[in-house]
C-alpha cells in the first residue's frame, strides 16, 4: 500500500524537534513491504500546500498523522495546539478518501477524545511500529479489525487498553536520510534516539507509564552504535537520547557510553538523567563518550514537595550529581516545577535556595503542573475540585495549590531578574 504519514508538530519549544516516533513508524512500515513517504510540516510554512502537493504526487491509499503535543504545558500562557491539526485531518479528508489515521504520543494519552475533536476516521492507541502495520496489512486483505490492540474507532474505546509493546530487539532505529529541518536551522539539529522505553519511576504527574509501560525494555547496544553509525554517515554529529531515564538501568547506560567511546564516532550528545543512580563511574564515561549537556530534572528543592511528587531521590543525591556533572564538564540544565500538592512560600524558597546553590548552566521555571489522564496527580485533583469528575483533560488543566495564586508569579519574576541563567 502507498503510506503518507504526516508530522502534523509545527511547535519549536526550546529546539526543533524532529518526529522520532514517525520516522520509526515509517521505517517499520517500509520493511513490512509498504511505499512510504514521509512528511514533515515543521520543515515548510505552506502547510496546505505541502499536504496538496503530497497527495496529488503521491495518491496515498491510507494517511496516518502524529501529533506531538495537545498544548504547549505553560499555566502562565497557555496554548492549545490541536486547532491546525484539526484543519490537517479535514483537508486530508477532502483531498483524499485514504484512510485517515491519527497516533503519536500525545494522542495515545488521549485517544478517545482527541479522535473526536480531530475527526479523523481511527487511530492508534500507543506504539505504532506493531499496530499501525497490522492495521495496513488488515486495510489491505479487507479484513476484520477488532483483533488489532490499540486500534481507536469513533465512538469506541481502546481495543485492548493498548498496542501491544514489542520487544525493542524487533524494533527500527529512525531512517536519517528521513530527517528534515526547517530553512536555516540545520545547525541546530539534534538527533533524537531512544535506547530504552518503558519508566518505573511512577511520578505522581508523569504520563509515561500510560505510554510505554512501567517496565525496562532496552536496545542491544549493538544496535544502538548501528543506528548512531549510519547517522554518523550521513553527516550527523549531534545527538539528542531521549530516553526518560538514561542512567537507569545503571549498567545498560555504562555499557552503551563504553561502546560509543569506543567506537570513536567522535558525536556530541545530550541525555536527561534522573538524580539518582549516578556515580563517578556513570558521569565519567558520559564524558568520555561525549556527552556535553544533560537535563537534570529533580523539580524541587524541598524534601517535602519530593515526596508529594513520589520521587525517590533526596537532594543530597541531587547536589552529588550536579557536582560531578560540574567536574567533568558536563553542562547541566535543571528544572524546578512550583505548585505541588502541600507547596507553600517556605518550599518554593527551599527549592530557590537548593537550585542557588547548585550553581547550574542553566534552570527552567514553572508554575502550575500540567494534569494528565490516570495519574496519581489527576485523582488528586478530582479530590479536590479541581477538575470535574468527567473532565477528559484534552483541553490543558493545571494544578497548583490553592493560595498561591498572588505572590507565586511575582515572587520567581523579581528572583529571576538578577539571574541570567534562568528562563521561564
Amino acid at each position: 500500500m502507498r503510506v503518507l504519514l504526516i508530522s502534523a508538530n509545527t511547535e519549536t519549544i526550546n529546539m526543533v524537534p524532529l518526529p522520532l516516533g514517525l520516522n520509526c513508524v515509517a521505517v517499520a512500515t517500509r520493511n513490512a513491504g509498504h511505499e512510504v513517504c514521509l512528511l514533515d510540516l515543521m520543515g515548510g510554512s505552506d502547510h496546505q500546500s505541502l499536504i496538496r502537493d503530497a497527495i496529488a504526487s503521491f495518491n496515498p491509499e491510507v494517511i496516518g498523522i502524529s501529533v506531538r503535543n495537545v498544548d504547549n504545558q505553560s499555566m502562565a500562557d497557555p496554548k492549545f495546539l490541536l486547532e491546525p491539526v484539526r484543519e490537517t485531518v479535514a483537508l486530508c479528508r477532502s483531498l483524499s478518501d485514504a484512510p485517515t489515521v491519527v497516533g503519536g504520543a500525545a494522542f495515545s494519552i488521549f485517544p478517545e477524545a482527541m479522535l473526536g475533536y480531530l475527526g479523523a476516521d481511527m487511530g492508534i492507541c500507543g506504539e505504532g511500529e506493531l499496530a499501525f502495520t497490522a492495521l495496513l496489512d488488515a486495510l489491505k486483505a479487507g479484513a476484520d479489525l477488532s483483533g488489532i490492540a490499540g486500534l481507536c474507532l469513533p465512538g469506541k474505546p481502546v481495543q485492548m487498553g493498548s498496542a501491544v509493546r514489542g520487544g525493542l530487539e524487533e524494533l527500527p532505529f529512525p531512517d536519517p536520510s528521513l530527517w528534515s529541518a526547517p530553512a536555516g536551522r540545520a545547525d541546530e539539529l539534534w538527533i533524537p534516539l531512544q535506547t530504552r522505553r518503558g519508566c518505573p519511576m511512577k511520578c505522581s504527574y508523569c504520563s509515561t507509564p500510560a505510554l510505554e509501560g512501567t517496565a525496562i525494555r532496552t536496545h542491544p547496544v549493538e544496535t544502538v552504535l548501528e543506528a548512531l553509525s549510519r547517522h554518523v554517515a550521513a553527516g550527523f554529529k549531534n545527538f539528542y537520547f531521549v530516553d526518560n531515564t538514561f542512567n537507569f538501568p545503571p549498567e545498560y547506560a555504562k555499557s552503551l557510553c563504553d561502546a560509543i567511546f569506543s567506537a570513536g564516532l567522535g558525536i556530541r550528545w545530550r541525555c536527561i538523567l534522573y538524580p539518582g543512580f549516578v556515580d563517578e563511574e556513570m558521569v565519567s564515561r558520559m564524558a568520555r563518550a561525549g556527552c556535553v549537556e544533560v537535563s537534570l530534572g529533580f523539580e524541587s528543592g524541598s524534601p517535602g514537595i519530593l515526596k508529594s511528587l513520589n520521587k525517590k531521590y533526596d537532594l543530597d543525591q541531587v547536589r552529588q550529581a550536579s557536582e560531578l556533572l560540574r567536574r567533568h564538564g558536563i553542562a547541566r540544565m535543571g528544572f524546578l516545577m512550583f505548585g505541588a500538592p502541600g507547596e507553600t512560600r517556605e518550599t518554593v524558597q527551599e527549592s530557590l535556595d537548593f537550585a542557588e546553590s547548585l550553581q547550574l548552566d542553566m534552570l527552567k521555571l514553572s508554575t502550575g503542573i500540567r494534569i494528565y489522564p490516570e495519574t496519581p496527580l489527576a485523582e488528586v485533583a478530582r479530590r479536590e475540585g479541581v477538575i470535574a469528575e468527567g473532565d477528559d483533560l484534552l483541553l490543558p488543566r493545571f494544578y497548583q495549590t490553592p493560595g498561591l495564586e498572588e505572590w507565586l508569579g511575582p515572587l520567581l519574576a523579581d528572583w529571576t531578574k538578577t539571574r541570567p541563567y534562568c528562563i521561564g
